[in-house]
């Protein structure tokens, strides 16, 4: 998969996508990744990037012709164009396993007081938000996609089977984890873990599953967060 990143501040990605799961996806060639400087696409010799908004108001907004220029150059037949704004719907793993489908994916990173409404509606194909805050730019929110996406390409987990049970998966958050030793301080593992019993351990996960999500989410069982009909084009 190809993943390019559209930005103001390429540095930004130094370091966070040069470690861990994303470092070796892009070393073994699961993911091929490129970060590109918005500024790159400029055709005056300031470099310029932003103007003052018509109609009055603070803040600048990001021009149109970088933005255009830049996806035309890095555009293909499969291509496929992402803003990062907070207007975006809310992304979600099954946005991410969508995305973790597509050969080419352009990730357009906001700043300022957003994009030229002319980039949403005549380059865009969907546009995304990590959450209901303000960030300073589109950099931390890329990264949180690129990530979730990546660890969905096939070869990317050692374990391919941890993808069918975790977060999200389901409906449901995920189940309790224990590890050893079976009794920490007088803290006990659940007697159902240390029984050897598949279907008791495997009923008691999914009981576990359920209760954490009613708890902590239970936005996720009424279907409250997202919508994923209204994708455009997806």
């Amino acid at each position: 998969m190809k993943i390019d990143v559209v930005t103001l501040f390429p540095t930004m990605f130094t370091g966070p996508l040069d470690d861990s799961m994303v470092a070796r996806a892009r070393k073994a060639g699961i993911l091929d990744l490129g970060i590109h400087d918005l500024r790159e696409y400029t055709s005056d010799c300031h470099r310029t990037v932003d103007d003052r908004p018509f109609g009055g108001g603070p803040g600048m907004v990001i021009k149109p012709e970088p933005v255009f220029a830049a996806v035309q150059a890095l555009s293909g037949e499969d291509s496929w164009v992402v803003l990062m704004g907070p207007a975006g719907r809310p992304f979600q793993q099954q946005t991410a396993r969508d995305l973790s489908a597509r050969k080419h994916v352009i990730l357009l990173c906001g700043s300022y007081e957003g994009f030229d409404e002319r980039i949403r509606d005549h380059l865009a194909h969907d546009e995304l938000s990590i959450g209901d805050y303000v960030l300073t730019n589109g950099a931390l929110p890329a990264m949180v996609i690129i990530d979730a996406v990546t660890r969905l390409l096939p070869g990317v987990l050692g374990d391919e089977e941890s993808l069918r049970d975790e977060s999200f998966n389901q409906g449901n958050l995920d189940f309790p984890q224990y590890t050893r030793p079976a009794d920490y301080l007088g803290m006990k593992v659940p007697e159902v873990l240390l029984s050897g019993h598949h279907a008791k351990i495997e009923a008691w996960r999914k009981q576990q599953a359920h209760a954490r999500t009613v708890k902590s989410r239970p936005d996720l069982l009424t279907g409250s967060v997202g919508n994923e009909r209204h994708r455009k084009n997806l």
